[in-house]
């Protein structure tokens, strides 16, 4: 399993605002200067990231986005969720298949288990752990 460009930069993005003073408003400028993700990249995935509850914007002169829970509180499960959906390794375990074992697949029930084995795993990783 590997993690996607875009859920990459949004841990390298994410890792980057933790480093920062609380409640310091950021810019996707910023961040993408600052972490070398291209401005555009930045701006999709700092709005991904605060529809996700992850980041909450700041209106007005000095505003930007601050990181909407402490950082012992982000995981890196939530990045990554914020930016590709659900952790699911596989189709079927979405309930999603075209897989031609389907039928008599004894291993697909048992999907979920491992989908959430993974998400716990990277559930148990902070935020605070990925900007040291």
């Amino acid at each position: 399993m590997r993690l996607t460009h875009l859920a990459d930069y949004a841990v390298v993005m994410m890792s980057a605002a933790a480093r920062r003073e609380e409640g310091e408003c950021l810019s996707a400028t910023v961040l993408s200067e600052e972490t070398g993700v291209p401005l555009p990249t930045a701006q999709k995935l700092m709005q991904s990231l605060g529809r996700a509850g992850l980041l909450k914007g700041q209106r007005g002169a000095g505003g930007g986005y601050v990181l909407a829970r402490p950082v012992t509180e982000i995981s890196l499960a939530d990045i990554v969720e914020a930016v590709e959906g659900p952790i699911a390794l596989t189709q079927c375990s979405e309930g999603v298949s075209d897989c031609a074992l389907d039928a008599m697949c004894r291993v697909k029930p048992h999907m979920g288990i491992v989908g959430e084995k993974v998400r716990g795993a990277l559930g148990a990783v902070s935020l605070q752990e990925l900007s040291k």
